[in-house]
């Protein structure tokens, strides 16, 4: 039977793709590794910044269409619809098209860099992007920022596959990608360059730099040139900072602090709630997407990433965000209006736990500043409503309370700072941007060691900390340094064995086993010796009496963090490693140490 031909449109997509990949090619060949490094990061910032174009012009454009409905229906029910058929089809999406799996969250990258050496999968420079589209860009209560990211991290891993960069090249890349994507979310490169280095790598030096900055620059340009400012969060009513108002900020930024762990607490034990359901398809998509459509029609400020209430907070007229709502008619309450601003900040994350856990795709990223804004307006407006003292600048407090809890959640305080100065224009908030972000910050840290997004995994050793040589040693796979070759003894052995092994075997050791291969314990080399070499050696010994138990043990499959802990604690060469009870091989340090300089050169990026 003859072939089916292919639809030209596909045809001509190829083969433009073709000659674009023949280009690229070219150009590695004729460039040094330098410059074609530079040119990938610009390649992988477009479409980074194409990316983030498609998802907020696709969110911005149903949150405006569900409103237009919802002033002609004079309450949000048309919010509440919406959210449910985005979960359920992000569901569809993801049994149907992606084998049933789905893996969330800007922690994903924070694995590939630790222990993948960045490589992320090919389908993750689609899969976040539809995925993330269907359940935030139809109300679900999360933020499209984590899912850029991921996007933005897997075009340059991907871009670095393709034409055989380095490890150390493909990490950069990575990192590119990451700048690129918050770059051009919110038209901020020094926020897109910080984030990237704050958060993803760990070790780089001032020459890694410009790649970055040139990927978080040209996503800022794409995303102005095509965004409109609507799209964009950005604010115009910045008042200069007053030095008077500084006890205030301290305050917002101790309980940013508070407020950042119980979000952060709350969102995840919801999300393990939902996530630990038998059922793990339709039915708990159905109720999870149920209790938010419920909590969006009495709260409708939960629907979405919640940008455009955060700028209504920090415009002269905060009440209309209880326009079309049950409580409409007390829009110019502002004791409701306080406490319905003080009712939605705690649920968000309940909102966002139930989004994500319940089948929904998205990110904590714009939550922390919903939530922020929302603490910086609650405090402000209620110390003014008090008349404890001169009036404060809510606005200002709107704004830099979102700087707190991004920096509490995510422990980057730098990205917080001037992520949040540069969408409001300029640095006249700096002081107080300080202020509120390093102390949320402590307090946070104080409490919780790692971030919301590192935590799960810095708990099992696959995430890269602040300590250097945790971090290499977490990327060695110590399972392919056991020796299982080792010369073993049986406890029923003759003594004279111990010399055979010892003088035609380098080993400091031999294991003593029994029947079972289970240990009985060893031969050390150094405790033996001055009978080894006496006229009558090991003769008149039994080799009960020469057997040691040893210091330590090794369990086949332990992180080598532990391992190299245990070495320094036995202060020996070699240990002993078991399987389920039973002899498995021997480790050496000197191994891991030849393996730990052979990491070191791939993970300093330069």
């Amino acid at each position: 039977m003859p072939t089916k031909k292919a639809p030209f449109y596909k045809i001509v997509f190829r083969n433009v793709f073709r000659r674009v990949e023949n280009i690229i090619f070219l150009l590695k060949e004729k460039l040094v590794d330098r410059h074609f490094l530079y040119f990938s990061s610009v390649m992988v910032a477009i479409t980074c910044a194409l990316a983030v174009i498609l998802l907020k012009s696709f969110a911005h454009n149903i949150y405006l269409s569900a409103n237009k409905i919802n002033s002609f229906l004079k309450l949000p029910y048309i919010n509440s619809i919406l959210p449910i058929a985005g979960i359920l089809l992000t569901v569809f999406v993801v049994k149907n098209f992606l084998n049933n799996k789905l893996e969330k969250g800007s922690s994903r990258i924070l694995y590939a860099v630790a222990k993948k050496g960045g490589i992320l999968p090919k389908k993750q420079m689609y899969a976040q992007i539809i995925t993330s589209s269907l359940t935030v860009g139809l109300g679900g209560s999360a933020g499209l920022e984590s899912p850029i990211t991921i996007t933005g991290a897997a075009f340059g891993s991907n871009f670095a596959q393709k034409y055989h960069l380095s490890q150390k090249d493909r990490l950069l890349l990575l990192a590119c990608g990451v700048a690129a994507g918050i770059s051009a979310a919110f038209n901020a490169p020094i926020a897109g360059v910080l984030f990237a280095i704050e958060v993803v790598l760990t070790d780089v030096s001032i020459s890694a730099f410009i790649p970055i900055m040139i990927s978080a620059a040209t996503g800022a340009i794409i995303s102005t040139a095509i965004l409109s400012n609507d799209v964009i969060l950005s604010f115009s009513n910045v008042k200069e900072f007053n030095y008077r108002n500084t006890p205030y900020y301290i305050l917002l930024g101790i309980l940013a602090g508070f407020i950042s762990l119980y979000h952060s607490r709350l969102f995840q034990k919801t999300e393990k709630y939902f996530a630990s359901f038998k059922n793990k398809g339709y039915r708990r998509a159905l109720i999870g997407s149920s209790i938010l459509a419920i909590m969006i029609f009495f709260f409708p400020t939960l629907f979405g990433e919640g940008y455009e209430s955060i700028k209504t907070l920090s415009e002269s007229n905060p009440g209309i965000l209880m326009d079309n709502t049950w409580l409409e008619k007390f829009n110019k309450n502002e004791f409701v209006l306080l406490g319905f601003v003080g009712f939605t900040m705690l649920l968000k994350a309940f909102a966002t736990g139930i989004t994500l856990g319940s089948g929904g795709n998205g990110g904590n990223f714009a939550p922390s500043l919903f939530v922020g804004s929302y603490l910086g307006f609650l405090l402000s407006k209620s110390i003014n409503l008090l008349n404890f003292t001169h009036s404060l600048p809510v606005t200002n407090f709107t704004i830099v309370g979102m700087a707190g809890i991004l920096s509490g959640l995510f422990h980057a305080p730098l990205t917080a700072i001037f992520l949040i100065g540069e969408i409001t224009g300029g640095y006249d908030l700096m002081i107080p941007l300080m202020i509120v972000s390093s102390i949320s910050f402590a307090v946070s840290k104080q409490f919780e060691k790692h971030s919301m997004d590192v935590k799960h995994l810095a708990d099992k050793g696959e995430v890269f900390t602040s300590d250097k040589d945790n971090n290499i040693l977490q990327s060695i796979d110590s399972s392919v340094l056991i020796e299982t070759n080792y010369k073993t003894l049986l406890e029923t052995d003759l003594p004279e064995k111990i010399v055979e092994i010892f003088s035609t075997n380098s080993q400091k050791i031999i294991p003593v086993l029994n029947n079972e291969n289970e240990l009985m314990g060893l031969i050390d080399y150094e405790k033996v010796r001055p009978h080894l070499f006496k006229p009558f050696g090991l003769k008149f010994f039994t080799l009960k009496e020469l057997i040691s138990q040893p210091k330590e043990l090794i369990f086949l499959g332990e992180k080598t963090v532990s391992t190299m802990r245990k070495f320094e604690i036995s202060q020996t060469e070699t240990l002993i490693v078991l399987n389920k009870g039973k002899y498995y091989g021997c480790m050496s340090k000197i191994k891991i140490l030849e393996s730990y300089r052979t990491k070191l050169k791939e993970f300093i990026i330069e």
